[in-house]
């Protein structure tokens, strides 16, 4: 029990950096995208996709492990209702952050500034997703787990 602190703050760090870093490549793209210099916009793409989504999809993956020994540790009896919840939604956001990947993939090839509108409304939406879900996940965790 001497290092539940520290495994509090092994998990609620990576669970900021992540709402942080996806709130963040959000602003540099939207900032790119309406100041309309495709090498920049480019560039911000390039990074996001190479760099930053694995980053972020790792901080993502430490989540339910750092989680469930957090809990484990602490004692909380897990619900299966809550157990069940947590796992769909933590499905969900996997798979609207590998879609929203693909959606940023294929606007980085178009090469241009301007995305088609239906496939900048749809990467729009699947940030909007992943966003909704984080905040979803994080309220649910802050929940008491019985």
């Amino acid at each position: 029990m001497e290092h539940y602190p520290l495994i509090k703050m092994a998990h609620s760090l990576p669970g900021i950096l992540l709402l942080l870093g996806v709130l963040a490549h959000a602003w540099m793209l939207w900032n790119a995208r309406r100041k309309g210099d495709v090498a920049v916009l480019q560039r911000k793409l390039n990074n996001t996709l190479r760099l930053s989504l694995p980053a972020l999809g790792l901080l993502a993956l430490s989540l339910p492990v750092s989680g469930w020994w957090l809990v484990h540790l602490g004692g909380f009896p897990l619900g299966q209702t809550w157990l069940l919840a947590s796992a769909l939604l933590f499905a969900l956001l996997m798979l609207a952050g590998l879609l929203l990947a693909g959606r940023l993939a294929a606007w980085r090839a178009l090469g241009t500034v301007a995305a088609p509108g239906r496939l900048l409304a749809m990467t729009t939406g699947y940030a909007a997703l992943v966003l909704v879900l984080l905040l979803v996940i994080m309220a649910l965790m802050g929940a008491k787990p019985a």
